[in-house]
């Protein structure tokens, strides 16, 4: 174990191989919050229509 974190850490492509992991799962929390987001305000867009009655 000690040599896998001596690797990843002090190595060139031990970091650019962490860097490239932090970014892709920050990536993806950014999607997830971002749909999330997107599809909270659809929803309430779509409810706010059917209350007007201009969809059916």
């Amino acid at each position: 174990m000690d040599v896998l974190m001596t690797e990843l850490f002090r190595t060139d492509i031990g970091l650019l191989s962490l860097f490239t992991i932090l970014f892709i799962v920050g990536m993806s929390v950014f999607f997830v919050m971002y749909f999330r987001k997107k599809i909270a305000h659809d929803a309430a867009e779509h409810e706010r229509q059917v209350r007007q009655g201009k969809q059916p």
